[in-house]
């Protein structure tokens, strides 16, 4: 039995609306957004029930309430008859708690009213409201009066409801001008509604016999049968079409064909997706639908219900294999407005009114919405918005397939994203021109609903003659019946003109058959990307759990997919949109659905998916093309279409025709253009007698069985019911707005069932980011080392900003601006700014973090939350006040200061109460605790947020050089430099003035001596190297640094760069300059806490005493066995792989691995310096730079004697490359210094791979005889060899050097 139930909805009596309170405050006036201000026939009343058959159906209760306001989500509506009173159709669905869909089709039409009462009591209503009129002030003040209201929601509704005020309207009659209605001369008409419920989308269907219905009662002559016999027919006499099969049943002038998709089909969808496309343009409803993927807020706008619907349906639809898991309400009734404040993902329709501008709809959060405007064709996007992978050839794909059903595809005004320079609400940018609403109606005139081709559009067509597609069109056209000439029925897709070629179709028929070949073509589109895209994710589910209890019990704690593995196997360009879309709660599903599906029968959509993953495998599409990004089409549309059309042109199954019923004589009268009350006796109870009833009394009975043996099953079904309520979702047992029961206690439940989710929310999202950071849930899935990956950390980021944005945006009194967070800081600022002028004081601010000792030259950095809004607002960059709320929330957690600073924003409990309602989740005082406690268990990590997005901004610099702390060495004559290198790129040369010397004074009144100088760049990222020099002028140019420390001044990030050596000539290696490795510095105050728990430190300079025992005089510094040296070298080459083996964004900076601590530099120095013969020789220091130069003489004589000619060509080249680098190296204007040079030489050697070339001849050179003992590693053949056996595994990797280390070498 096809479960359909009649209802009819009309008017309550109107007399009872006499009394109502003439201000609105009337509760149920309120609800539906009633303004009294407007003409008595402009305004909507409250609708009920009036019948519906059967009384009840036990599995499917009847919400009465939520009915009758998706049937009338205005409400009543009354008219004369000058008004346009056209029969619209409209369809809605109601989602239950459980996810559950029941879908309703409604046939409005108006009914003239016969009750005196009534009549009489509309002109009672319009005598008052013309009185009113007559002496009240003018018009200006009606309007201001509705746009002063209170809160975000109720100018919604006012600002919904201007359109219609009685200024507005133009175009009134003469009798309406005069005096409204007038009962003697006008007739009055009220709305009222059919509705079929039903439990499948059967939308043409159920749209059919309604209207059928309606055309009964409104026809000359009466229907062969009394209405209840069609009724009956529906509701007990035609069953559910079987999968895979197509059915025809009979309405009351013509048979209605419907059919149900087989089980490796995609599932049921009635919606036609070709008005939705023809409505917003295809690239439009491709990025509507990227919104929905990743889950943001997305509001549909149109005055049609059924736009809204069709929009909704479709977009869902498209979906397969996901299912949209959060609010779905495709018409949101106007009692329901307050639900636009949810703070979570939503898909909700919303009704406009005719000439209601853009700009005047106050929305309470906009921040990550996508507001869809489905009349005017276009739609705003959310900032940082990721694009569809492959997206252009995506689109180029669906046009095609539109085209060939004959669908314009260039409907659809571009899309905008709320990142405009300078656009404020209200502006121009924000809403379409008047000239782009009179294109769109034109359009909508031209190719409408039954998608004809506007006349640009064919002359399109007429161009691409030729075109294969058209070709296929034309060959498809003569089989058909329609010559190719005949371009208007080619345009009108096969009309009734050519019944005769389509086996006696009628052009109803023709069109649905059309309707749904295009469907399935377009979804199978759709469904062949995802197929595509996630056609391994299977290898990445990770199946713990032995059994489903012990899953479902500790579902929150385990991990249920790689997502780490899952995106370094995708190509580079999904990755922005692969690494959002996984963080959803509908990827979350369909993998938990997929575990599920061990223990329990597979989830039906799954089911598909799987098959057509494991079809594709057996064609072995995917296996040549992994990793590529290459774009393949979908190659089952012939197929998909032909199964369509099969079942709609060989019907399986006929259902019984409507027959007379057993009724009493004189029931199921006829009255022309009055639709009767049937006989509620005959419709609650079905037949007994026949094969559909006992087919489904069979199946009702195997559901009931199956049902008691569930309840017997070891899974406790209260856990079951439990974990799909909490652990799969977050706030998704708030997934449906409850639309029957609107009484104040359960708002109040509803708002605290929010606060509760966002804490939840709040909770697994720092905690998400957390065991990311610290690379732990990657620990224990044996991927070692695997850290987070830059896109992973900036996705999870993002959702934390949007977070912040929901939570900020609940509760709001009056919103102002996109942003609500930005809008609360401003608040915050202004109220601290004026505090600040009245007392004449500095803004107040949190007591300075205590920096460690190495800091403690630099002059203390202010943590200020004002300080940090300013630095934002200083960014010309940002456009928007999403924009800056973003980046405000970035800079704070790279400061860690993020808890600390929203702490500080809420304990201004004035400025929080004037900003936000009672219920909001920012005046829920154990919640915030809880909510900023979870928020400042980020601080464990370091995170670089800010400064790795904003690449592009200037900052200020503070760098401090640090002389070693005996005062004679600290004086200098010389001019200093110092050019400070980053990840993305250097801030030049920079001279620091003489007269910049500081003296501080530490805790124990010791003076230190410092150089400071403050500098602005743009964003160096992170710090990786300083050069630090002077032009050793004057009698104290020798200069002993201790080390240079840089700060940001913005972010609050030091780098100390340590240096322990002489800058000068004639003393150490007689270096004017250095390049000097950088590490980030923890302050003090963070070190207990991160110890831990902390992410790992850069690398840094090498330390002093491996620089002073290299150099030491007396030689006693700490020496490392041979053992430990080649171990060291092992470890060097070891890193410079594995940073090669990183993704590119990820790698961090090579120079350290080359040049710091524990680098390649490093650990052949020491190889080099073991059994060197005494580093003192005649008083003079000796450097293993003084053995290559010896060597490189050696073999410049050898070579000028001859000596060197017979040995083989590769040695003779290998000989002279040495020779060229040394003398390139030496001949440089820089002032390196003997160790500078030697690193130079091997970082060239490494990038250039001829060091393991060079080796061999510095061994094989004599001089080694005279500088180093018998016992040095350089003398042992097998360990040179060995040597040179690891640096060649260097070979495979394209080393790349910093500007810093090569400058002024031409090689």
């Amino acid at each position: 039995m096809l479960c359909l139930r009649s209802l009819i909805t009309q008017a309550r009596a109107l007399y009872q609306w006499l009394e109502a309170d003439r201000q609105g405050r009337d509760p149920d006036a309120a609800a539906t957004g009633e303004n009294f201000e407007q003409s008595p026939l402009k305004r909507t009343f409250k609708s009920k029930v009036l019948a519906r058959y059967p009384e009840n159906v036990e599995w499917n209760p009847f919400d009465q309430d939520a009915v009758n306001m998706l049937c009338m989500p205005k409400g009543l509506s009354f008219r004369t008859q000058v008004d346009q009173r056209d029969p619209q159709f409209h369809s809605f669905i109601i989602t239950k708690e459980d996810g559950s869909r029941t879908y309703g089709f409604v046939h409005t039409f108006y009914e003239e009213v016969t009750s005196p009462q009534i009549c009489s009591a509309m002109q009672t209503l319009y005598q008052m409201h013309n009185a009113e009129h007559a002496s009240a002030n003018p018009p200006s003040s009606s309007s201001s009066s509705s746009s002063s209201s209170s809160s975000s929601m109720d100018s919604l509704a006012s600002s919904l409801d201007e359109a219609d005020s009685p200024t507005s309207s133009s175009s009134m009659s003469s009798s309406r001008r005069t005096g409204g209605y007038d009962s003697s001369r006008d007739t009055l008409y009220v709305s009222k509604a059919l509705c079929l419920i039903a439990p499948m989308p059967f939308m043409h269907a159920c749209r059919r016999f309604l209207s059928q219905l309606h055309k009964a009662v409104t026809a000359t002559t009466a229907p062969p049968l009394p209405l209840e016999s069609y009724v009956h027919n529906i509701l007990y006499e035609v069953p559910l079409p079987a999968l895979g099969r197509s059915l025809k049943f009979h309405g009351v002038y013509e048979p209605i064909i419907c059919q149900r998709p087989g089980l490796g089909e995609l599932p049921l969808a009635d919606f036609p997706l070709a008005e939705a496309f023809t409505l917003l343009g295809v690239e439009n409803l491709v990025q509507v639908f990227t919104c929905t993927l990743l889950e943001m807020q997305i509001l549909l706008y149109s005055q049609d219900y059924q736009r809204l619907m069709t929009v909704a349906e479709g977009i869902t639809t498209l979906l397969f294999p996901f299912q949209w898991q959060h609010v779905y309400v495709p018409i949101l009734p106007a009692s329901l407005l307050h639900f636009l404040d949810a703070p979570v993902p939503y898909l909700m329709g919303l009704q406009s009114k005719e000439g209601t501008d853009r700009s005047k709809l106050e929305l309470p959060q906009e921040a990550n919405l996508c507001f869809v405007d489905i009349d005017n064709h276009y739609i705003e996007l959310p900032e940082d918005f990721p694009h569809f992978p492959n997206k252009t050839e995506f689109i180029q794909e669906l046009s095609e397939v539109l085209l060939s059903f004959g669908i314009p595809t260039n409907t659809g005004a571009p899309p905008r994203t709320r990142s405009s320079p300078g656009s404020t609400p209200g502006s121009a940018p924000s809403t379409p021109g008047r000239e782009r609403k009179t294109v769109a109606l034109r359009q909508l005139e031209d190719d409408g609903r039954n998608g004809n081709l506007a006349g640009e559009e064919l002359a399109v067509l007429e161009l691409l003659q030729g075109n294969a597609t058209l070709e296929r069109l034309q060959a498809l056209t003569k089989r058909t019946g329609v010559t190719v000439a005949r371009v208007d029925a080619l345009r009108a897709g096969v009309k009734a003109q050519s019944i005769e070629g389509q086996g006696g179709r009628t052009a109803a028929e023709e069109e649905e058959l059309k309707n749904a070949k295009l469907n399935v073509q377009l979804r199978e589109v759709f469904a062949s990307r995802f197929t595509t895209m996630f056609a391994d994710y299977e290898a990445f589910v990770i199946q713990s759990a032995p059994d489903l209890e012990s899953w479902l019990t500790n579902r929150e704690q385990m991990h249920n997919f790689d997502k780490a593995s899952f995106l370094s196997d995708q190509p580079e360009p999904y990755l922005p949109f692969l690494s959002h879309f996984i963080e959803t709660q509908m990827f979350a599903t369909f993998i938990d659905n997929k575990i599920m599906s061990q223990w329990e029968e597979k989830e039906p959509l799954l089911r598909v998916f799987d098959a057509r993953i494991d079809k594709a495998r057996l064609y072995n599409v995917r296996a040549p093309s992994l990793r590529s990004s290459s774009y393949q089409r979908c190659s089952i549309l012939k197929e998909s279409a032909q199964a369509i059309e099969q079942r709609l042109m060989k019907i399986d199954h006929t259902a019984i025709h409507p027959h007379l019923l057993d009724m009493k004589i004189g029931q199921g009268k006829y009255k022309q253009g009055f639709f009767p009350k049937l006989q509620a006796d005959v419709l609650n109870t079905g037949p007994t007698n026949n094969k559909w009833s006992h087919r489904t009394a069979t199946a009702q009975r195997r559901k009931d069985r199956h049902r008691q043996q569930t309840e017997h099953l070891t899974l406790d079904n209260d856990l079951k019911e439990k974990y799909m309520q909490e652990a799969r979702s977050l706030g998704k047992n708030l997934r449906q707005p409850k639309l029957s029961d609107l009484s104040p206690a359960v708002i109040a439940q509803t708002n605290w069932k929010f606060v509760e989710g966002l804490l939840k929310e709040c909770r697994m999202k720092t905690k998400r980011m957390l065991v990311e950071k610290m690379g732990r849930e990657a620990v224990e899935l044996g991927h070692g080392e695997a850290n987070i990956t830059g896109l992973e950390e900036n996705t999870l980021i993002a959702s934390l900003c949007d977070l912040l944005e929901r939570i900020w945006s609940h509760g709001l009194q009056v919103k102002q601006g996109k942003s609500a967070l930005w809008s609360h800081l401003l608040h915050y600022q202004a109220r601290e700014e004026k505090l600040e002028q009245l007392a004449e004081s500095p803004v107040s601010h949190v007591p300075e973090r205590r920096k460690s000792d190495c800091s403690i030259a630099m002059p203390s950095l202010r943590v200020s939350l004002i300080q940090d809004m300013r630095h934002i607002q200083s960014m010309s960059e940002i456009k928007t006040d999403v924009g800056r709320a973003r980046a405000w929330i970035r800079l704070s957690l790279e400061k860690k200061l993020l808890s600390q600073h929203l702490k500080q924003l809420l304990s201004r409990q004035a400025l929080t109460k004037k900003l936000y309602k009672r219920y909001a989740f920012l005046r829920c005082e154990e919640e915030k605790e809880q909510f900023l406690f979870h928020l400042l268990s980020l601080n464990a990590v370091d995170y670089f947020c800010f400064t790795s997005v904003f690449t592009t901004i200037m900052i200020p610099y503070r760098v401090v050089i640090i002389p070693i702390k005996k005062l004679s060495n600290a004086m200098t004559t010389s001019n200093p430099w110092v050019c400070v290198s980053g990840e993305l790129g250097d801030s030049g040369i920079m001279q620091i003035p003489k007269n910049v010397l500081e003296m501080t004074f530490d805790s124990a009144f010791r003076p230190h001596t410092h150089m400071s100088a403050l500098f602005k760049c743009q964003n160096l990222g992170k710090l990786t190297t300083v050069q630090l020099g002077h032009d050793n002028a004057g009698l104290l140019a020798k200069w002993l640094v201790d080390c240079v420390m840089v700060r940001n001044e913005i972010t609050g990030h030091t780098y100390r760069f340590p240096c322990g050596r002489w800058l000068g000539k004639g003393v150490d290696d007689g270096s004017l300059e250095r390049v000097l490795i950088g590490e980030l510095v923890v302050p003090s105050g963070e070190e207990d806490f991160g110890r831990c728990c902390r992410t790992p430190p850069l690398q840094r300079s090498p330390s002093q005493t491996r620089r002073i025992s290299i150099t030491s005089l007396s030689g006693r510094g700490y020496k490392l066995t041979s053992g430990q040296i080649q171990e060291a070298i092992g470890e060097a080459v070891n890193n410079i792989i594995k940073h090669f083996h990183k993704p590119e964004k990820e790698r961090g900076s090579l120079t350290v691995l080359l040049c710091g601590e524990n680098s390649l530099v490093a650990a052949l120095e020491q190889f080099f310096h073991h059994g060197f013969k005494s580093a003192r020789l005649f008083q003079k220091t000796v450097f293993v730079w003084d053995f290559v130069e010896k060597a490189v003489a050696y073999m410049e004589s050898a070579d000028q004697m001859g000596d060197l000619q017979e040995t083989a060509e590769p040695l003779g080249m290998t000989c002279q490359s040495l020779c060229h680098y040394v003398n390139a190296i030496n001949s440089t204007h820089r002032n390196i210094g003997k160790d500078g040079k030697f690193q130079l030489l091997v970082c060239l050697g490494a990038r250039d791979r001829l060091l393991p070339q060079w080796l061999p001849l510095l061994v094989e050179c004599p001089v080694i005889l005279q500088m180093y003992e018998d016992t040095a590693l350089l003398r042992d053949r097998t360990t040179v060899n060995a040597l040179i056996g690891v640096l060649e595994t260097l070979h495979d990797f394209p080393i790349t050097l910093e500007a810093s280390l090569v400058k002024g070498i031409d090689l």
